[in-house]
């Protein structure tokens, strides 16, 4: 199967496809989308819409996920983080796909085994999960591989439990 990882952020939004078969996964492809901080909130989302479609486009998943919003102390940047993150969701219904949502905790419990594990972390396990020689050097796009390794993991155990 294949699934896309989204990260969001206002600034810059990660994306991660992989390819699984439950149990191994290969990178597809990984980015991140990044706007202008100088720029209106309604035209960065423009621009995040327009990335994230194209990436939908070009690589065709069958499935993606997304991270819920964590609880900031910055009331503004949750909201901010809230709008971004609906823009993803819409782009994905638009593509016609499912959609799974994970808490920052359920990522880092399926990828790293550890729900406080530190963003090094993560990007170590995202690593030897993919099979890859380096890490990937942008956290938002080894977030977003996360995200999609935790969806695999998770529609797997859906499978199972049935």
């Amino acid at each position: 199967m294949r699934v896309l990882g989204i990260d969001c952020g206002t600034e810059r939004t990660g994306y991660g496809v992989i390819e699984s078969d439950g149990r191994r996964h290969k990178l597809v492809a990984t980015g991140v989308i990044k706007t202008n901080p100088r720029q209106d909130l309604a035209l960065r989302l423009c621009d995040i819409a327009k990335g994230l479609r194209s990436v939908l486009a070009e690589h065709r998943p069958e499935f993606a996920a997304v991270e819920d919003v964590f609880f900031a102390q910055n009331a503004k940047s949750a909201l901010k983080l809230a709008h971004v993150r609906g823009v993803a969701m819409l782009a994905v219904a638009e593509a016609g796909l499912e959609l799974g949502e994970y808490s920052p905790l359920e990522v880092k419990m399926s990828v790293v085994g550890y729900g406080r594990a530190e963003k090094q972390q993560v990007q170590l396990m995202v690593k030897s999960l993919l099979g890859l020689s380096e890490i990937i050097a942008s956290e938002d796009a080894s977030d977003a591989c996360a995200v999609a390794i935790c969806h695999v993991t998770r529609m797997g155990t859906a499978v199972v439990a049935r």
